[in-house]
C-alpha cells in the first residue's frame, strides 16, 4: 500500500523559477508556515537521462503525494521540454523511438498534470500573475482543483491563500 503524503510542485522551472522558489523558501523558513514534504528531495533525475526514463522518475515521485501544486506563468500550457520530439532517439520520418520505447509528445508538465487526474491527487493550480488566467494552464487541470493568482492587487505575494490552498 503506498501511503500519499507529501507534496508535489510542478511547474515551468525555466520561466517561473521565482515562484517555484518562492514557495520552497516559504517551506524552508523558521517564520513563514507553509510547511510540506517536497518530494523532489527523495527521487532524483539526471538532466542528461531520456525524457521516457525522467517521466519514469516523476511518475514515482507523484506516487508518494497526496497534493499536486502547479506553478502556472504566461508559458507553461505552451512548453514542450519531455517530449519525444526533443530527444535523440526520436525518428522524425517513421515517428518511433531508436530504444523501442513508446512515443510521447506530452511536455514533462502535460505528463504530470495528466497523473495528477489519473491519482486523483489534491490539486492546486497558482498563477504566477496577479489575475488567474486559466488559458495558460494545461487543460487537463484547468477546470480542477482550487485556482489561486500568487500576487495579490498590491503587488505582494498572497502568502495567506497560498498557503490556505496548499494545507487544506
Amino acid at each position: 500500500m503506498i501511503y500519499r503524503t507529501r507534496t508535489y510542485i510542478a511547474g515551468d522551472w525555466t520561466n517561473d523559477k521565482i515562484a517555484i522558489d518562492k514557495l520552497f523558501q516559504w517551506n524552508d523558513s523558521n517564520y513563514w508556515n507553509l510547511d510540506f514534504v517536497d518530494v523532489h528531495k527523495f527521487h532524483q533525475s539526471k538532466d542528461s537521462s531520456l525524457n521516457c526514463s525522467i517521466k519514469k522518475s516523476l511518475s514515482e515521485r507523484m506516487d508518494s503525494c497526496k497534493t499536486f501544486v502547479l506553478v502556472v506563468g504566461d508559458k507553461t500550457n505552451t512548453t514542450t521540454a519531455g517530449s519525444c520530439r526533443n530527444c535523440s532517439n526520436y525518428n522524425l520520418n517513421s515517428i518511433y523511438c531508436k530504444k523501442g520505447i513508446g512515443v510521447s509528445c506530452k511536455s514533462f508538465i502535460q505528463f504530470e498534470c495528466d497523473k495528477a487526474i489519473r491519482d486523483r491527487l489534491k490539486i492546486v493550480v497558482l498563477y504566477h500573475s496577479k489575475y488567474v488566467h486559466k488559458f495558460f494552464c494545461p487543460e487537463s487541470v484547468r477546470n480542477t482543483g482550487e485556482h489561486i493568482a500568487m500576487i495579490d492587487g498590491d503587488g505582494n505575494w498572497n502568502y495567506k491563500k497560498i498557503r490556505d490552498a496548499i494545507m487544506n
